[in-house]
């Protein structure tokens, strides 16, 4: 339902469905996906809004105006924060959140946030780790072994859930990639009046946030929408053999192209607003569709050992699925820490995957 309602926004042959139970249905996506904001807006912006049941519109507006106080809660923190930094010389760029929402959405509500990511050079992390616990952020949580970004959070009065201050020093694990995070500095344009605040150029937005869907496996709509919002926004700017050079330098060129792929396989109308061409993976021949459990199924797969440019890079993927961290292990099984060893969680872990595996063979057969 959800992808037929975005699809219906970006492809002026589609018309709006007029069935009532349609959006009903939607609904409950739209629920579990956190896209309130981005429909209401881009509906809204479209003039299409006023064409869906009073209930649909009201459910958007309600979500939509709470996101944008938030946001802009959210974004009066990360102005406190820049001060900080240009205070201390520290260079930034901020990555995602308020300011994606404001340049390719077009408003500050348009897209809801939750957290702030800063992306820091390596040598100023420990200023800016300074800086951030100066403003009360000062609940760490623990590091993740190879990764690339440290987290400090808040509570904030009235909520129930702390505020979470992401400090990114790459995008990707660098034992992954060969990714060269100082091309995108490079290229980077100033932010507003400030003199250390940098924003990415349109070129390194697309190319990271087309790798943050495939971190998340594009496992929910929000991913698919980023992308086919940017690729709107910028039409025929986007320079995908740069892109796919870049990504061959960077060893991303498998994780870029499955992600592509996907997009503008659920949204073939992308390829009227921007070609993909030949870079665009094969589409699957007719009759290999099977059920959608196996078909996630196929996905993840795809997705967790198959979307590296090189065996290094896929057996330390490999490592860390057989033997995740602590930290990765808790927030699989969700158990307690107190009450279980390493080896406890990991056995339960390999459980959960076995019957996850049994209930896909028995829904193919």
């Amino acid at each position: 339902m959800i992808h037929q309602l975005i699809a219906s926004l970006y492809n002026p042959k589609v018309t709006m469905p007029s069935d009532e139970r349609f959006y009903t249905e939607a609904l409950k996506d739209i629920n579990n996906d956190s896209v309130f904001s981005q429909l209401y807006f881009l509906m809204k912006q479209r003039d299409v809004l006023e064409q869906t049941p009073l209930f649909f519109q009201k459910k958007l507006k309600m979500h939509y105006q709470t996101a944008l106080y938030q946001n802009i809660f959210i974004k009066k923190q990360i102005e406190l924060l820049f001060d900080l930094f240009e205070e201390a010389g520290i260079e930034t760029i901020p990555l995602k959140g308020v300011y994606f929402a404001e340049d390719y959405f077009g408003h500050i509500g348009a897209r809801a946030t939750t957290d702030i990511d800063l992306l820091i050079r390596k040598k100023d992390i420990q200023q800016a780790v300074h800086a951030v616990k100066k403003l009360g952020f000062d609940l760490e949580e623990e590091p993740i072994p190879s990764h690339f970004h440290v987290s400090f959070s808040k509570m904030i009065p009235g909520s129930p859930y702390p505020l979470t201050v992401e400090i990114h020093w790459d995008i990707l694990k660098e034992t992954t990639a060969d990714l060269q995070i100082e091309e995108f500095w490079k290229e980077a344009r100033p932010l507003s009046s400030y003199g250390k605040v940098k924003a990415l150029s349109d070129y390194h937005t697309f190319y990271m946030i087309c790798l943050h869907g495939w971190r998340h496996n594009l496992d929910s709509p929000k991913y698919y929408l980023d992308i086919i919002q940017m690729i709107d926004i910028l039409k025929g700017n986007l320079p995908y053999e740069r892109l796919f050079q870049d990504a061959k330098r960077h060893q991303t060129v498998k994780r870029m192209s499955r992600t592509l792929s996907l997009v503008y396989e659920k949204y073939p109308m992308l390829t009227d607003i921007a070609p993909l061409g030949a870079y665009i993976a094969p589409k699957k021949k007719q009759g290999q569709k099977q059920g959608s459990r196996f078909s996630s199924y196929t996905q993840f797969i795809g997705y967790q050992f198959f979307s590296y440019d090189t065996i290094r890079h896929s057996s330390v993927e490999l490592k860390l699925w057989l033997l995740p961290t602590r930290r990765d292990l808790l927030s699989q099984v969700n158990q307690d820490p107190k009450r279980f060893s390493y080896l406890s969680l990991l056995s339960r872990l390999y459980k959960k995957r076995c019957l996850s595996a049994v209930k896909v063979l028995i829904s193919i057969f």
